[in-house]
């Protein structure tokens, strides 16, 4: 197995020390900083999210190897000036609407997407409208996602959406949407 596939399978599993020991080896032999990303980050990502989403694990596992990217991006920044990483695909504004306070999934999206290449501004949880609002505009940004947990603060985006068409920037701006997904029981 390369190392880069090793490394994709210990974000998988979560192997917090060994994924930073591993990315630190990787630097010292000179691969790129884009390719520890593209060839063995992102691959570990996907792995976990296509269990995640056929139930073969749950939200622990999920949550453990998204800190492993985590650390695996720590070590990873001061080189991500090195190659095409430091040239942002774009700006993205994320974080989680007011009254909800949930963060993994925005964490892990805002992790996936930095490490994609795209320059994150996270404002974490419980953000308000106008907070939002305020920094779309002075970052420019290009794309806002938004995050939210509680089925009744699903509301607030569609404040947000509303106030994007009232500054006029809406037409502007993709905007992304993280929700929980409806799970609906078979019946045989």
């Amino acid at each position: 197995m390369s190392t880069l596939k090793q490394l994709a399978d210990y974000v998988e599993k979560g192997k917090i020390e060994e994924v930073s020991s591993l990315v630190q080896k990787l630097l010292g032999d000179n691969i790129s900083a884009d390719r520890i990303v593209g060839e063995g980050l992102v691959p570990g990502l996907d792995a976990i999210g296509e269990k995640y989403s056929k139930f073969e694990c749950f939200v622990p596992e999920l949550m453990v190897a998204a800190m492993a990217a985590q650390e695996a991006l720590k070590v990873l920044r001061p080189k991500m000036s090195e190659g095409t990483l430091h040239k942002p695909m774009g700006t993205i504004v994320i974080g989680t609407v007011a009254g909800d306070v949930h963060d993994v999934g925005k964490n892990i999206v805002a992790m996936v997407l930095e490490g994609s290449g795209f320059k994150v501004i996270d404002l974490g949880v419980n953000v308000p409208t106008a907070s939002f609002l305020k920094e779309v505009k002075y970052q420019e940004a290009e794309i806002l996602a938004l995050s939210s947990l509680y089925t009744p603060t699903r509301l607030a985006m569609k404040e947000i959406i509303q106030a994007l068409k009232d500054q006029g920037i809406r037409d502007k701006i993709k905007v992304m949407v993280g929700e929980p997904p409806l799970i609906r029981p078979s019946v045989t």
